[in-house]
């Protein structure tokens, strides 16, 4: 009985539930729904998933979003690229990440096309199969130098050894003076890198900040599509406001070094308030005793700290990824994580305030696209940059002027 209210709380109603299996090939046939919904509504769904297939008008309140007329017709590289995701190729993962990294219109709306099947495949068959949650997201963030990568491979070949399939998406900064990255993150994974069950994608920040790409969740999506149960996301070597990662993970850890600062330093406000763990690496040899009093420093310093959940309190643990050391505790406790979330439903609840989080980071960084690409703020920026170099207008000033000239034709219109 838990299960199916856990079920019908992900589902929150009959047209929202439909709409997620509509291409199921198995919604007519399905036993569960049939015991709660109409058997004739699920029939009507299921012929018009098999009739349309993705080209259905979703509903919104009284409106509807006709998704033919907003991106285009799928072409033959959004269904081979589907294609390729669902039969777990390696290649085709890589080259979909690419195509949801680049900033071609065209190739924006492929992207947009082949990320709605994906996501409408992952959720079909989430609810078809009445269990929890398929995949298992982790962010891992840290200062550099905390052994992140090292850490990575580790924890990755004994994930992988244990029949899990496993993509790392690694975020490398971009130059601010030359805007190219390293992506050199691979180098430090060498048995990782040749393990079958495993994929790792080195990415550029490009100028965003947080410590992730514009497009590390469509990368996440797509990573899901091509069959990996679980995805680790490793941010850049970040400070202590740099957390964007926790609004796009089932749980957020924080790895630090023996000298990961004191109780004074775990206390303040940032990244340590939004980490749901946090791994206390490097812990052998002559750094063990320093690596136990750190970890001492940090329990003390999250009784403290106001709980994200109301199921779970933040852990701090101690791990090696040189001797290998705690590494299976740590991934008993990810999954006492995960199945105390679930049991809540804190889970799904996490994963659907993330896709309105997602929807917004879009909508700002399309705005600014757009704000920057506007004719008469083009026409009218070289004179206001020279008055704020010159002295003349504050850089306030000059920037409600050019609102003001970006806002006239939505006005207009």
């Amino acid at each position: 009985m838990n299960t199916i209210i856990r079920y019908l709380h992900f589902a929150n109603s009959t047209q929202r539930l439909l709409r997620l299996c509509y291409n199921c090939e198995k919604l007519s046939t399905c036993k569960f729904l049939k015991r709660y919904f109409n058997s004739s509504r699920l029939l009507q769904y299921a012929t018009l998933g098999k009739k349309q297939k993705l080209h259905v008008n979703i509903r919104y309140n009284e409106e509807y979003v006709d998704v033919r007329e907003q991106l285009g017709e799928e072409d033959e590289t959004v269904l081979g690229l589907y294609s390729g995701l669902k039969n777990h190729d390696r290649a085709s993962l890589a080259r979909a990440i690419t195509l949801v990294e680049s900033g071609h219109k065209k190739k924006k709306k492929q992207a947009q096309l082949l990320l709605m099947k994906i996501l409408h495949d992952n959720m079909g068959e989430v609810a078809h199969s009445l269990s929890n949650q398929q995949t298992f997201r982790i962010g891992l963030s840290g200062p550099p130098g905390a052994g992140k990568s090292t850490f990575i491979e580790a924890f990755g070949k004994y994930l992988t050894g244990h029949g899990h399939k496993v993509a790392v998406l690694a975020v490398d900064p971009s130059s601010s003076t030359t805007g190219g990255s390293l992506l050199g993150d691979k180098t430090r994974m060498p048995e990782l890198s040749c393990d079958s069950n495993a994929y790792i994608r080195p990415s550029p920040t490009g100028g965003t900040l947080g410590g992730v790409t514009r497009t590390t969740n469509e990368a996440v999506v797509l990573s899901e599509g091509a069959g990996f149960d679980i995805v680790i996301i490793e941010t850049v070597g970040v400070g202590q406001s740099e957390f964007s990662v926790a609004d796009m993970v089932d749980i957020f850890c924080l790895l630090i070094p023996p000298a990961g600062g004191d109780e004074l330093q775990g206390i303040k406000k940032g990244i340590v308030e939004v980490a749901d763990m946090v791994i206390v690496n490097k812990s052998d040899g002559d750094l063990i005793p320093a690596a136990r009093r750190i970890q001492a420093e940090y329990i003390s310093a999250l009784k403290f700290m106001r709980t994200r959940s109301k199921v779970w309190k933040p852990k701090v643990t101690r791990i090696s990824s040189f001797t290998k050391d705690g590494i299976p505790e740590l991934w008993d406790t990810l999954c006492d994580y995960r199945k105390l979330m679930n049991e809540s439903g804190e889970f799904i609840n996490r994963r659907e305030k993330q896709l309105k989080v997602w929807m917004w980071n879009h909508i700002k960084d399309h705005i600014m696209d757009v704000f920057c690409e506007d004719q008469d703020v083009e026409n009218k920026l070289p004179s206001l940059e020279t008055l704020v170099i010159k002295g003349a207008i504050t850089p306030g000033l000059a920037a409600d002027l050019l609102l003001k000239e970006f806002m006239k034709k939505s006005f207009k219109s």
